[in-house]
């Protein structure tokens, strides 16, 4: 739900914030009396969840109607909004669309319905693994997964064939690196003290097969984490390489992922790392007429960058999930909604109109989907190597101490930072230090 990709200009915000008003005035007339009211808590997009929410709406038959009220569009703003209702017990969430990252700090805490067993299975089929193992909270599944969000490599074409680099073959983070600096180029990065900055960091560590957190369920005190490691010692080297050398830009430590994505767009632009929003922002732009078409025409993608050659490398997995709270009054009529909103043509729609792609297979096959998602292929083949970041209801613990040993990206410290930032992460997850 909060992925940085999906922060969205203030002209979309405001667009859909008129969709949602105008769902909420249709959805107080016209249904019928005894139709029950469920809440639906979405985050900013495009006013794809409002439509959504007024078509299961006509389809429910007058059984519910749905109405949206709007989160905070930070990450950060949406859960607290979340936690502090459903730590009052409040019955008002009946839906709530939440980030990949808080399910366990939402599940450990009781505030979540668990999916009841003759959706299960329907919530699962087709739906990309890491998407699914990280909709589980100790072994049971305790929200729908709807959207699957990744990151791929987009590269300027003419930079990588002037590098000498087969772009139709994997390539490795040390080959970005080499080509970036022999053409004078840039590699576009998210090196800011933000989430962005750990999920960076956590593709680095999985793309070499190693888990950041070793046990994810365990207490605090019990917490075992894999940062200070060989793995860690080779993330901090491609960070702290591509700060050292300049080849972030000039303002790398404040770079985030509509930054990154501006300076790909430049003369300086080389290679990058972003999630799909890039594309049809930059399209966008085309007819607009702030960017010129020769430079979207020269915008190619590929998997996300290896670490290790001939190891493919572990997008990180975004997107958002569809919860019922724990509190709801309307908990039976809350999951046939979800099984609505969540039908393939729906979500195949979400990904054309709002940009995140959806977490089932079949989407991706829509004609339209292929058609105005041209890089959906990539996007399919990084979810089914993408790993989530750290599955824990403590992670607002672990993703603050990363950020804070591991910015800036230029005073990372290969043989340091990752027992630096170990030893942080501990501290804060025992009590025994404060963000």
């Amino acid at each position: 739900m909060t992925d940085p990709s999906r922060r969205r200009r203030p002209r979309i915000l405001a667009g859909a914030a008129m969709a949602t008003a105008a769902l909420m005035a249709l959805s107080g007339c016209g249904a019928q009396e005894d139709a029950k009211t469920l809440t639906w808590y979405i985050d900013p997009d495009n006013g794809g969840k409002a439509k959504m929410a007024e078509e299961c709406t006509e389809a429910s038959g007058g059984a519910y109607t749905i109405q949206t009220s709007m989160l905070p569009s930070d990450a950060a703003g949406q859960r607290e909004q979340l936690i502090r209702r459903l730590a009052s017990q409040d019955s008002s969430i009946d839906l709530m669309s939440i980030d990949t990252v808080y399910v366990p700090e939402f599940a450990n805490a009781g505030f979540l319905t668990p999916v009841p067993d003759e959706y299960v299975d329907e919530f699962t089929d087709d739906v990309v693994d890491a998407a699914v193992e990280s909709s589980l909270w100790e072994d049971e599944l305790v929200v729908a997964p709807v959207q699957a969000n990744t990151q791929i490599l987009w590269y300027r074409k003419s930079v990588a064939e002037a590098a000498g680099l087969d772009m139709e073959q994997p390539v490795t983070w040390d080959q970005i690196i080499e080509a970036a600096a022999s053409q004078d180029k840039e590699i576009g990065a998210q090196g800011i003290r933000a989430e962005s900055l750990t999920v960076w960091i956590n593709a680095l560590y999985e793309s070499q097969g190693e888990s950041i957190l070793k046990n994810p369920e365990a207490d605090p005190e019990d917490t075992e984490l894999a940062l200070d490691s060989p793995a860690g010692e080779k993330a901090a080297e491609i960070v702290s390489e591509i700060g050292k050398q300049g080849l972030g830009g000039p303002n790398f430590s404040n770079l985030d992922e509509n930054g990154a994505m501006l300076r790909f767009q430049s003369d300086k632009g080389g290679f990058m790392v972003n999630w799909p929003f890039v594309y049809p922002a930059m399209h966008a732009a085309v007819e607009d007429g702030s960017l010129d078409q020769e430079v979207f025409d020269d915008v190619g993608w590929a998997p996300f960058p290896s670490v290790e050659e001939g190891t493919p490398g572990a997008a990180p997995l975004g997107g958002g999930k569809l919860a019922v709270g724990a509190f709801s009054d309307h908990p039976d009529e809350a999951f046939e909604a979800i099984s609505c909103i969540r039908e393939t043509s729906k979500q195949s729609e979400y990904y054309i109109t709002d940009g995140l792609p959806p977490a089932t297979r079949a989407a991706f096959d829509d004609p339209a989907v292929q058609e105005e998602a041209p890089y959906s292929d990539a996007i399919l083949d990084s979810l089914e190597v993408a790993k989530s970041r750290p599955i824990s209801p403590y992670y607002n613990g672990i993703t603050g101490g990363i950020q804070r040993t591991w910015h800036p990206p230029a005073g990372v410290d290969p043989a340091s930072t990752p027992k630096t930032s170990a030893d942080l992460v501990l501290e804060i997850l025992r009590g025994e230090a404060l963000l």
